[in-house]
């Protein structure tokens, strides 16, 4: 059974620190690129960061770019993807997802991404 499930989401104050996990089981989910993604209220979800199979290849969106760090743990049977996201702020708000795809290369369009975790709240107050 396919399972993407995130956690350490949270309510935190603006300049504060947050580390998003995400443990991908049931596949081979150690040779797919993994992502990030978030959907605030009344917006489209959109790509935060995404790593390649070996964690050689990292992108980020441009609004996070300096401040979140993605990583993932290949070495046990489940994957774990990380998001490190420092000097938070209140636009940062959103559920966040994690994904995975076949492709690749790293890419910033969710169309390419297969599997989905159920989120995880993340909320910045000013």
């Amino acid at each position: 059974q396919v399972q993407l499930v995130e956690s350490g989401g949270g309510l935190v104050q603006a300049g504060g620190s947050l580390r998003l996990s995400c443990a991908a089981s049931g596949r081979t989910f150690r040779s797919y690129t993994m992502a990030w993604f978030r959907q605030a209220p009344g917006k489209e979800r959109e790509f935060v960061a995404g790593i390649s199979w070996n964690g050689v290849s990292t992108r980020y969106s441009d609004s996070v770019k300096g401040r979140f760090t993605i990583s993932r743990d290949n070495t046990k049977n489940t994957v774990y993807l990380y998001l490190q996201m420092n000097s938070l702020k209140p636009e940062d708000t959103a559920v966040h997802y994690c994904a995975a795809s076949s492709r690749g290369v790293v890419l910033d369009d969710q169309g390419e991404y297969a599997y989905w975790g159920q989120g995880t709240q993340v909320t910045v107050s000013s």
